[in-house]
């Protein structure tokens, strides 16, 4: 009886303690009377929670001052925050080609960012680990931390994740979800980047249906229906590999179900600019050196032949948005990646050819707003979101001697 009686005091000493560091991690300096008054605990509790956070090392009190708020007796409440140096997260995107990686602190404030091209390839799995490990070390370094100061790092991945950071067999999979998790120094949680950007789209502007489509080179969707997002037992939810049914992808050489739209543009334009009869400003370009970017600048200018690539990017798009639409219930659909920048154009085309006697609402098409940081920064966001759900499970940095 005793036994059980500790434990419950142990954990509702935890329960308290998670609850005004939620609290914490949300307000800048605060009273006991303000953590009162949103967390429901009595005076003593707060006060004596918020002792135990200051040995803990999460909170700091604040001196006091003349404009300090004061108690009904007169005195000077007492007021703390959020120890500065308790800790920081880490965000890493480890796409194929490239790795971005952001410091922040535990209120979201980017204090580092490294990116650096990689040839994975070349690096194989170990490799990736590595340079992942050095990229981080240079953006902590940046900002004035040590790994020891990490309570979290997330890391993005091209690859289906379940929710035990395993993805099905396959070599490209195999090889992009490298092992992080025991290369990289702390906690580590590894992440689809579709998922990630679909989470950084939401905290950027809520809500509760939406259908986040990273492309460049390659295709996938984070999906979040009724607020939650959705995974499936082998993390395949978002998979783009019905688009060879919608799109003839198997009998089409140059239109592959895992091809993003800055693969295509540029494999649709290279393959058919000899053939093209009319003038293409593409045509100033070798062949082999005509990119996405090309394409759709050419688009802009006018260019006809870009034009026609724009209009089949946009068909595309417009029966992806009414597939998920009609299967999800999706309220928005968002176009995220590096090519988000410049995607307007095939965004104008699709939103024409979308139905308007289906019945139900259309999707709204969109283009992100985060450029090529969206994964990063949604992984920063997932790593804020797992620290304040669950802020006991993570140890902050004893003070420096």
């Amino acid at each position: 009886m005793k036994e059980t009686t500790a434990s419950s005091t142990q954990l509702l000493r935890q329960i308290n303690s998670d609850a005004l560091l939620r609290f914490a991690l949300q307000e800048q300096v605060f009273t006991a009377g303000e953590a009162m008054a949103v967390t429901g605990l009595t005076r003593a509790t707060v006060l004596g929670v918020c002792h135990a956070l200051v040995d803990a090392g999460w909170l700091e009190e604040v001196d006091d001052s003349p404009a300090a708020a004061r108690t009904n007796k007169g005195r000077p409440a007492r007021r703390y925050q959020l120890r500065e140096a308790a800790g920081v997260v880490v965000g890493l995107d480890a796409g194929e080609s490239y790795f971005t990686t952001i410091v922040a602190d535990l209120r979201g404030r980017e204090l580092g960012l490294r990116r650096q091209n990689v040839d994975s390839k070349m690096l194989g799995r170990s490799g990736r680990c590595a340079a992942a490990r050095e990229l981080i070390g240079l953006a902590l370094h940046d900002s004035g931390h040590e790994v020891d100061d990490v309570l979290l790092t997330v890391v993005g991945v091209p690859a289906p994740i379940d929710a035990h950071g395993n993805s099905p067999d396959g070599e490209f999979w195999h090889l992009m979800n490298s092992g992080f998790a025991s290369h990289l120094h702390g906690k580590v949680v590894v992440e689809n980047d579709a998922n990630l950007a679909a989470i950084a789209e939401r905290a950027h502007n809520p809500s509760a249906n939406l259908a986040t489509l990273l492309t460049g080179e390659r295709f996938g969707a984070g999906l979040i229906v009724d607020g939650r997002l959705l995974r499936g037992p082998r993390g395949g939810a978002g998979e783009m590999r019905f688009l060879d049914t919608i799109t003839a992808g198997k009998f089409v050489p140059d239109e592959g179900s895992t091809d993003g739209f800055g693969a295509l543009a540029r494999k649709w334009a290279r393959s058919r600019i000899h053939s093209h009869g009319g003038q293409s400003t593409l045509r100033h370009i070798p062949e082999g050196e005509i990119n996405a970017e090309d394409v759709f600048q050419a688009a802009r200018e006018g260019d006809p032949f870009a034009g026609d690539i724009i209009a089949r990017l946009g068909a595309r798009l417009a029966r992806i948005a009414v597939v998920l639409s009609s299967l999800l219930d999706i309220e928005r659909v968002i176009i995220a990646g590096g090519i988000s920048r410049a995607i307007e154009p095939v965004l104008e085309q699709a939103r024409c050819l979308l139905p308007t006697d289906s019945g139900v609402p259309l999707p709204d098409l969109v283009a992100s707003t985060f450029g090529a940081e969206v994964v990063v920064k949604g992984a920063i966001e997932s790593a804020l979101t797992q620290v304040r759900r669950e802020p006991g499970a993570f140890l902050p940095r004893a003070p420096r001697t």
